[in-house]
């Protein structure tokens, strides 16, 4: 799901540092309006934590191997503080695991870090179904979270595509990547699931966790 160093050209590395200079800059904003800044730092500093140490986490799924993301799961959980979680995550990731790059920082984050902000939209829309309701709540927070993984999953594989180097075999190239697609959609399932049981378990033991 990381893209390392060197496999993108420099305007698209650019224009990723552009995208997430923005919404970073729309996520602060977001996090500035809100009462309660101070008490969600820790709750935001442990979910980062768990994103970090998430990609060191695989497991084979034939015809590759692919890791948990846990970004729809951030979305849902900590709302406006998922982009900045993600970011920071990735940069540690990069420099301790070497997943990803400083050049592709910006990229990376953007396709990790963007579909974090709209799976905690779509952990929102369970207030206008039913917000005391179980079911609506585990519901929006599986959604949430299969769409964190599958939208990051499209994303790459879309970004891979149009970027190929003129001197790589493009057919051995899509093939690839589009194995490395398949592979995603069982963590897809895993993902959405693990999301619904964890604002499940936070719902009954610390609902205050959980956004409005």
């Amino acid at each position: 799901m990381h893209i390392s160093d060197g496999l993108l050209p420099a305007k698209v590395c650019l224009i990723g540092y552009a995208i997430t200079g923005g919404l970073t800059w729309y996520s602060l904003r977001q996090i500035n309006h809100r009462p309660t800044i101070t008490e969600e730092i820790p709750k935001a500093s442990l979910l980062t934590a768990a994103f970090f140490a998430a990609s060191a986490i695989r497991f084979p799924v034939p015809p590759a191997s692919v890791h948990f993301v846990f970004n729809g799961a951030l979305g849902a959980v900590l709302d406006c503080y998922a982009f900045p979680a993600v970011l920071v995550g990735l940069f540690f990731q990069a420099l301790v695991f070497g997943h990803g790059g400083l050049t592709t920082l910006g990229i990376n984050a953007v396709i990790m870090g963007l579909p974090a902000i709209l799976a905690a939209r779509i952990f929102r829309v369970r207030q206008w179904v039913g917000h005391k309701s179980a079911w609506s709540t585990n519901l929006f927070a599986f959604l949430a979270g299969a769409f964190g993984i599958g939208l990051s999953a499209l994303l790459f594989y879309g970004l891979v595509i149009m970027t190929i180097p003129a001197d790589v075999d493009a057919a051995l190239e899509q093939q690839v990547s589009y194995g490395l697609l398949v592979a995603h959609i069982p963590l897809v399932l895993l993902e959405g699931t693990f999301t619904a049981l964890l604002v499940s378990f936070l719902t009954r033991m610390k609902p205050e966790v959980i956004p409005e």
